[in-house]
């Protein structure tokens, strides 16, 4: 085995070799980074045609910034393979797949397949780290088992630790180098490599005391967007209830210089993160604890609800004007999760497409980060923002605001807009009717 004092130094050099098993946008990214600050850097994923196009220098995956890709490809010390044989050259391996939920149950089958593919070239002396999302004991029960198969022993003969993705795609104010890097070391020896590691990426590194204290913090911070957006959300439907503002409120609340924090409305939680990590804590509570975690499982229904509420308020706004929603023409702008990305995954805006579909609208959308979606089966291509387009729907609802959208050129044109979240900043105009 390599010494901790040998790999030290290879990482203060930067000579140290990275794997990154997967190449989404978790792995890519940081894959990119690492390569664009000097470690020579392998991305692995078992996806060949995902493999060839970035090799060609076609970024095909969403919620990766353009200019992070560049950096990563021109730094000429990046590479991406679908041959796992490459683990056997490296000196520190990520892992970086997916971990969905599979009927409200953790789905680690990405996680044990490159645990797998991991010990089966694992060399002596690696820093091993697990960055997927995943409840509290994963890296200790299952990542570290699959590991050891290899014949290496953790803590001897190879280093293991956990250190969760902290990416928000879209966000231009903060990045992967200005984001704190959280991480839990299977022994302090783990924890000090890694987070020597990850300070050559980032400003600040926060060493916890176990794998197990740093994957709960992930899920808490997710937790905490959860439940405070179903707040936000349900005060949404109080306050037109009430006839009152919701923005209004919100926007006085925030005055307070502490003891607050704005959260605000929409259709529902979507993304990577949100309507799925705080499931594994629900789960994990509901297994271990042999309770609910009554708080977070309320917060899912409250957001659950919401694509259902946001369709009928676009369908009382059309009654308003003597339409019915069977029949109706309706263009859905923003179609994606989020404002200025193209990533569509749990995307809220599909939910109440599907309930507006099953109403009878007739459905079209613009997105300019999304060329097509299916909606209850059938395929959507995004239409042109034209007048035409405009002019020709019985209402426009605003449901993801990119920023490339000219609002008041929109608004003029359109005989009924839907605001859900608040894009035309408090303005008033007899066709504009908002969440």
């Amino acid at each position: 085995m390599k010494s901790t004092a040998q790999l030290r130094r290879k990482i203060l050099g930067r000579t140290a070799s990275l794997v990154v098993v997967g190449q989404g946008y978790v792995g890519l990214t940081i894959a990119c980074e690492a390569a664009a600050a000097g470690f020579p850097t392998t991305g692995l994923d078992i996806d060949d045609e995902r493999v060839e196009a970035l090799a060609a220098g076609d970024l095909t995956v969403a919620g990766v910034a353009d200019s992070t890709f560049r950096a990563g490809i021109d730094s000429g010390r990046l590479e991406f393979t679908s041959d796992a044989e490459s683990i056997e050259q490296a000196d520190i391996v990520l892992i970086c797949v997916p971990t969905p939920l599979r009927e409200t149950t953790p789905d680690l089958s990405y996680v044990r397949g490159a645990c797998r593919h991991v010990a089966d070239h694992l060399t002596a002396g690696t820093l091993v780290v697990l960055e997927s999302t995943t409840y509290p004991g994963t890296t200790d029960e299952v990542v570290r088992p699959l590991l050891e198969t290899s014949g290496l022993p953790a803590g001897t003969g190879f280093l293991l630790a956990y250190s969760p993705e902290r990416i928000d795609p879209g966000n231009e104010e903060f990045g992967l180098a200005n984001t704190p890097r959280i991480l839990g070391g299977d022994t302090p020896e783990a924890a000090g490599v890694a987070s020597l590691f990850y300070g050559q990426l980032v400003d600040k590194v926060v060493s916890l005391s176990s794998c197990r204290a740093a994957e709960l913090a992930k899920l808490l911070e997710n937790t905490f967007r959860h439940v405070n957006v179903a707040l936000v959300n349900e005060m949404a439907i109080l306050c037109h209830e009430m006839d009152i503002d919701v923005w209004e409120v919100i926007h006085a609340a925030e005055t307070k210089p502490f003891g607050f924090m704005p959260f605000f409305p929409g259709p529902g939680v979507g993304g990577h993160c949100i309507p799925l990590d705080p499931s594994y804590l629900a789960w994990q509570v509901r297994r271990d604890a042999g309770h609910q975690f009554r708080l977070l499982e309320l917060a899912q229904d409250v957001n659950a609800q919401m694509p259902a509420y946001v369709a009928q308020r676009i369908g009382d706004a059309l009654n308003e004007r003597g339409r019915a929603m069977k029949g109706s023409a309706i263009l859905i702008l923003g179609v994606a999760y989020k404002p200025n990305v193209g990533d569509i995954r749990e995307s809220p805006a599909l939910r109440v497409m599907q309930y507006l579909s099953r109403r009878g609208a007739r459905l079209a959308f613009h997105d300019p980060y999304v060329a097509s979606v299916q909606v209850d089966g059938a395929s959507l291509t995004s239409a042109p923002l034209t007048n035409h387009t405009i002019a020709g729907a019985d209402c426009v609802a605003v449901l993801t605001p990119h920023a490339a959208y000219d609002l008041d050129w929109i608004l003029e044109r359109a005989s009924l807009v839907f605001d859900c979240r608040n894009a035309f900043a408090m303005t008033q105009a007899p066709n504009l009717v908002t969440l």
